[in-house]
């Protein structure tokens, strides 16, 4: 039998809404069985929240929080909607510990592939990218202080469980984190429409199997002159067909998965 949740408990959760009180209290919310379950198995839960009605079917995942020292709570469908940030609650949520590293430990275990997001302001982009670097093999992520939180619960719900999958770094700014990857030996490489080299060429000269560390700029205005010139090269994505050009995540996917494929041909 769960404790049944109180409302001093679910008005703590709920104001996890806010990101000054995300801030303030280290604590973001992630919802849904799968981001929760990589949340549980990551040791990020604190608190888990299950809908009277899902409960027996998510008792498994209960026995796990609760092993892993987290509190688990019956909640009504009422608690549970106020505390879903979608129209369809799934009635699994969890409030987890910020799990944001700093760049010395993301970066500091000699990284092969790393994904920085500079100035990526969609929540969405920003959280597929999370996914996708885990998917791809990354090493780690770095966000730069002016894109968009990594607890944003978009963000949260667009990474499906792979912001607990792999080291974060947020708030570093991207000339530092370029510093680190030097000092790694990573060849540095800006992602741009109007990129002097074409990837296609990347991959077939080989030079996409050394240790990469990508920039990603923001959504409208790309990446700026100033961290272009920190890279080793600015790099475009081939158009084949008619359409204009990639949206961001979709062209750091082609990215990505260019640089895993060239790094396992290599090893």
């Amino acid at each position: 039998m769960l404790a049944p949740a109180s409302k001093a408990r679910v008005a703590h959760a709920r104001r996890l809404h806010r990101r000054t009180f995300r801030e303030s209290a280290g604590e973001f919310l992630a919802e849904g069985p799968q981001a929760v379950r990589e949340a549980v198995a990551a040791g990020a839960v604190r608190e888990l929240f299950l809908a009277s009605a899902d409960a027996a079917r998510h008792r498994a995942l209960a026995d796990d929080a609760l092993a892993a020292g987290a509190r688990v709570y019956d909640a009504s469908d009422a608690a549970v909607t106020a505390l879903s940030g979608t129209t369809t609650p799934q009635g699994v949520i969890a409030v987890c510990a910020r799990v944001d590293v700093g760049p010395e430990v993301a970066l500091g275990t000699a990284p092969r592939l790393v994904a920085v997001l500079a100035a990526v302001r969609d929540p969405g982009n920003a959280g597929t990218i999370v996914r996708t670097a885990d998917a791809a093999g990354a090493d780690a992520v770095v966000f730069s202080p002016e894109s968009v939180e990594l607890a944003n619960p978009k963000c949260v719900r667009a990474s499906t469980g792979s912001l607990f999958h792999l080291p974060i770094a947020t708030g570093v700014e991207v000339a530092a984190a370029v510093a680190l990857a030097r000092l790694s030996g990573m060849r540095v490489l800006a992602a741009d429409g109007g990129g002097d080299h074409d990837l296609d060429d990347e991959l077939d000269s080989g030079g996409l199997a050394a240790p990469t560390m990508w920039l990603f700029g923001n959504e409208a205005r790309g990446l700026p002159a100033e961290l272009r010139a920190l890279a080793d090269a600015v790099v475009r994505v081939p158009i084949h067909g008619r359409a204009e050009s990639l949206n961001l995540a979709a062209a750091a996917a082609v990215c990505l998965y260019a640089s895993a494929r060239a790094q396992r041909a290599r090893h």
